[in-house]
């Protein structure tokens, strides 16, 4: 009987260790899941120094530090703006709230096969992976995954970012056209050899100048101009300071570039610098809707704002008129002849 009891005993105490250490099993695990599933921020962000992202298309884009500056992987210039949006969302994140268990499936398949990623390097070492799903129904947060050196998360969680209604997404993309920097040139007047304008549409209107030591010369159609002012040549040659391109092509397919590139331009700038190399622009109209031009009093069918440019590279992309119309339109800086254009401003009041 005494043998029973101490059995039993011995059973009971088995069964209450046995519980203790899954009950402490269970609270440390759920402990340490909780904080892996929402630890997406890094405080520190000066410590990162590569990121990589990946869409669920194929698509990659790395970038990462050099000095103060973000670079491509090939040290290419990008955009440094999408890497500060980038860092600001890292520091930023927070916890924004579960998903219901009835509810996990869906977000879950989308994870595995739709999300985008973010893997996060700091002072270079792996830190942490971020797996971008759907947006929260009210578009104030984003469905998350988290795998970082403790371990990968099994279910995904609700974040937000800090003082901010709306989605993570969009700050994150592999579209490299998308990240590379606009500028086509940023030159002082001193680095300026010679500019040369050709307006294939109104050879009149083409023009070209000279610059050597503090002497101009400024012609117009290849004809120079006798009388220049020193001070307005300056003001042209200023407008060379910033240009920038307004969008790479998004809507052309290659065998459409190439025809594009076969076609008439209507006009192309070569900047040839002192210090060596030229910078050549070939100039494209845009078909587009009709539309009255009040200069020239005529119906035109080609887009009113942007043009297709073909860059030194050979890429094609679109500019605006108002970034390059103090280029092409000397002028307004210089004496030309007017008479000799072959479309005359309309001078009928509208």
């Amino acid at each position: 009987m005494q043998k029973k009891k101490l059995i039993a005993l011995i059973a009971a105490v088995a069964v209450v260790a046995g519980l203790s250490w899954y009950v402490s099993t269970l609270m440390d695990n759920k402990g340490k899941s909780m904080s892996e599933l929402i630890s997406f921020a890094i405080e520190d962000t000066a410590s990162i120094d590569r990121m990589i992202i990946s869409e669920p298309n194929g698509m990659t884009f790395e970038i990462r530090r050099e000095g103060k500056q973000w670079v491509d992987k090939d040290g290419g210039c990008i955009v440094q703006e999408l890497v500060h949006t980038m860092l600001e969302t890292i520091h930023n994140v927070e916890f924004k709230g579960y998903i219901t268990e009835n509810s996990r499936e869906q977000p879950m398949k989308i994870l595995s096969a739709q999300a985008k990623n973010g893997e996060i390097y700091q002072d270079g070492d792996w830190s942490k992976t971020w797996y971008i799903g759907t947006p929260t129904p009210d578009h104030y947060g984003q469905v998350m995954l988290l795998d970082s050196e403790e371990g990968k998360s099994d279910l995904p969680v609700l974040m937000k970012i800090k003082g901010f209604n709306g989605i993570i997404e969009p700050r994150f993309f592999a579209d490299s056209r998308k990240w590379r920097c606009t500028e086509i040139m940023a030159l002082s007047v001193d680095q300026i050899k010679r500019v040369e304008y050709k307006n294939y549409e109104d050879p009149a209107r083409s023009f070209s100048i000279k610059h050597e030591g503090f002497n101009f010369q400024v012609f117009q159609n290849g004809k120079e101009l006798p009388a220049i002012d020193t001070s307005r040549i300056f003001r042209y040659m200023n407008n060379y300071r910033k240009v920038h391109f307004d969008m790479p092509n998004y809507s052309l397919s290659k065998t459409q570039v190439d025809s594009v590139k076969r076609s008439m331009p209507f006009a192309s700038l070569k900047v040839v610098k002192k210090n060596g190399g030229d910078i050549f622009l070939k100039c494209f109209r845009i078909p587009g809707e009709p539309f009255y031009d009040q200069e020239f009093g005529e119906v035109v069918n080609t887009d009113a704002n942007r043009f297709w440019c073909q860059l030194p590279s050979g890429e094609l992309v679109k500019c605006q008129y108002f970034v390059f119309d103090p280029l092409f339109r000397g002028d307004v800086y210089f004496p030309f002849d007017k008479t000799l254009y072959k479309k005359k401003p309309n001078t009928t009041p509208q």
